[in-house]
């Protein structure tokens, strides 16, 4: 399966944020800010770095824009260019948009010309949001220390049917599953032999490195 290729619009924090945790995942990503300060900085962490002007169509289309398999616009304080930049990738045919609002009305306004998330980010972490790009299936991710995260993982594909024992994430991973999660049925002690079920979500704890490994697997 080729690796999903993410384009990030905007090097502020939030945007350098998400592209260093995709770059650190090992997947392609393009870096873009009209401020070649900006991209000169991240350019030997991403796939590439260019600096260009992204409310110009010819532009980004020269980028080749529309081949990347999701693209975040995370520019800052410019509120115009973030809806203008969100307008051109919808029609260019990008197949996911994902823009990050400043406010509730700014939101409203991106969701209305196209965009199929808007993140809200002082709700939503730059890792946090990485890591459920990078894996529909991750629905949370959160850090408990530099080196250590929990996250919730939806059940499905290969998992399913299967019983904790089977999958064996303590042994191939070296994470733990603290729970299993129903609705609203949380199970604090699930059992070796607790078979998965479609709508099941497992809490896992462990090292940064072994649930990206976890993550890569189950995408």
């Amino acid at each position: 399966m080729a690796k999903k290729q993410y384009a990030i619009i905007g090097m502020g924090r939030f945007g350098s944020s998400v592209a260093r945790a995709l770059s650190g995942m090992g997947f392609d990503v393009l870096a873009i800010d009209a401020d070649e300060q900006r991209t000169q900085e991240i350019s030997n962490i991403v796939t590439h770095a260019v600096s260009a002007d992204s409310t110009d169509e010819e532009a980004l289309r020269a980028l080749g824009i529309r081949n990347f398999d999701v693209v975040v616009v995370a520019i800052g304080e410019d509120i115009q260019a973030s809806i203008l930049t969100t307008l051109i990738l919808k029609d260019l045919g990008v197949p996911a948009i994902i823009a990050k609002a400043k406010s509730e009305l700014h939101g409203k306004v991106l969701g209305k010309i196209g965009a199929d998330k808007v993140i809200y980010p002082e709700r939503d972490m730059g890792m946090r949001v990485a890591h459920h790009l990078a894996s529909p299936n991750i629905l949370d991710y959160i850090e408990l220390s530099p080196d250590y995260s929990i996250l919730d993982m939806k059940v499905s594909g290969s998992m399913l049917g299967k019983n904790l024992q089977e999958l064996d994430i303590r042994a191939k991973y070296g994470c733990n599953v603290m729970a299993i999660r129903q609705g609203e049925e949380m199970n604090i002690s699930p059992r070796a032999e607790d078979r998965l079920i479609d709508g099941d979500i497992l809490v896992i704890v462990g090292h940064k490195d072994n649930l990206t490994k976890l993550e890569i697997e189950y995408q």
